[in-house]
């Protein structure tokens, strides 16, 4: 048994875990920063998540596609969504799958509550796909799921 080979590839492993751990937290900071748009009614900072041409199909199934069909429709729903109406949303990372080093699955767990922390609705079960371009990870393709109660 070679030892040298062991060690290297034991060091391998353990830099690709290192690389797993901080584009998992790169990851986050997307959802973290999605979040913070919408609760504040950032329309274009939320808008400048997407890539050019993402996808996005919301909540109630409306298909959604390229930037500025995100931008349009996100003009119209998210300005006074939040502020002011007692309400509030949190957005939890649960998985993330790196189909490639560019490429992450995301599933999130998405709440709307009241802002004393009690659930308003249905909750959320949003899948987004990101993509790294440039250092920076991209949604590319979403889709926004209601969790029904069983």
């Amino acid at each position: 048994m070679n030892t040298n080979t062991t060690a290297v590839e034991a060091d391998a492993r353990i830099g690709a875990e290192a690389d797993i751990a901080v584009e998992t937290e790169a990851v986050g900071r997307v959802v973290a920063a999605l979040q913070y748009a919408q609760v504040n009614e950032l329309v274009e900072e939320f808008v400048s998540l997407f890539r050019e041409d993402a996808i996005w199909t919301t909540g109630h199934g409306k298909r959604l596609t390229g930037r500025d069909e995100i931008a349009a429709f996100t003009r119209t729903v998210l300005p006074g969504a939040f502020l002011g109406s007692g309400n509030t949303a949190e957005y939890e990372v649960v998985h993330v799958l790196f189909v490639r080093p560019d490429v992450a699955a995301v599933k999130v767990r998405q709440r709307y509550l009241t802002l004393a922390g009690e659930q308003v609705g249905e909750e959320g079960s949003p899948l987004y796909v990101m993509a790294k371009e440039d250092g920076r990870w991209l949604l590319t393709a979403c889709q926004n799921t209601l969790v029904v109660p069983e």
